[in-house]
């Protein structure tokens, strides 16, 4: 079946905007084979859960995206980067901006990815691993969000910055799925969709004060974006912590009820980030719940 390349209104503009040169960071993981894709992996085989990192258009190298994996495996899990573009990543032209995208995204449609993850996913647990989670990154979330409509493949889904996505993939998601959107990602209007599912819990937080692609877009120089970018990777490992490993003092140290509220029924200290009843998030002296 020919694929069609979306409307680029669909695609935020900063979404073709690479992320700046990453100097002086550890890789610690090594690059393998699997499922017929080169995958970056970190972490270990007898983690109890794993989760795949799905990138954005510019690929599995991404230096931001490669740490956050390696934080991944710091908190316990066998994470997993693989090269959905099979070496062939979205290069901006000289004129910048979105020029020659529509070409590229006819080539590396997120329709694509949706086998070669299920065929990923059951690997890793024939290792083993029980549960398994997506991360997707802008282009990524629309794999994880086309791999999320089938049952029982993954246990989870985190989206960043979601691009391409549409009020189907929320309707028809089957995993506990958490949305951490940029005010230009347009998310907020399927918040009525998401709160509306009674089989699944879901989550949609909008950051005010970032941009697509922050989460590994971040300048390392920068403190208030590196400060942003963590937000949401506590955010997303509190996620995977309840649904793939059922850690109820989670690392953000904050449950994710179905309605995004708190619960406080156990000791907990909150992070700088609190999570409000409505999902939002303020910034405050750490404190330790009763």
């Amino acid at each position: 079946m020919e694929m069609k390349p979306p409307p680029l209104m669909a695609v935020s503009k900063a979404c073709c905007k690479p992320a700046p040169p990453a100097l002086q960071i550890s890789i610690e993981g090594k690059e393998e084979s699997m499922a017929g894709l080169s995958v970056y992996v970190v972490g270990s085989f007898t983690a109890s859960a794993a989760i795949i990192l799905v990138s954005d258009v510019f690929g599995w190298m991404t230096p931001q995206l490669r740490k956050l994996a390696d934080k991944a495996a710091a908190a316990g899990y066998l994470a997993i980067v693989p090269d959905y573009m099979h070496g062939d990543p979205f290069k901006p032209s000289p004129e910048g901006g979105r020029a020659g995208f529509a070409e590229w995204i006819v080539k590396h449609h997120p329709e694509g990815g949706v086998e070669v993850t299920k065929e990923m996913v059951k690997i890793i647990k024939s290792k083993g691993i029980s549960a398994v989670g997506l991360a997707g990154f802008c282009w990524g979330s629309k794999v994880a969000a086309l791999v999320g409509k089938e049952p029982n493949i993954v246990e989870a889904i985190v989206q960043l910055h979601p691009s391409l996505v549409q009020a189907s993939d929320y309707e028809d998601v089957k995993a506990h799925i958490a949305v951490l959107a940029a005010p230009s990602d347009g998310v907020d209007k399927h918040a009525d969709i998401l709160s509306a599912h009674t089989q699944i819990d879901t989550f949609l937080k909008v950051f005010p004060n970032v941009k697509h692609g922050w989460t590994v877009k971040y300048d390392m120089d920068n403190h208030e974006e590196v400060a942003e970018a963590e937000a949401a990777h506590q955010m997303m490992f509190s996620w995977f912590d309840k649904y793939l490993i059922g850690n109820q003092v989670l690392s953000l140290h904050c449950p994710f009820n179905g309605n995004g509220s708190l619960t406080t029924s156990i000791p907990q200290v909150l992070s700088p980030y609190d999570l409000n009843s409505d999902g939002s998030v303020t910034t405050s002296t750490p404190e330790v719940l009763p």
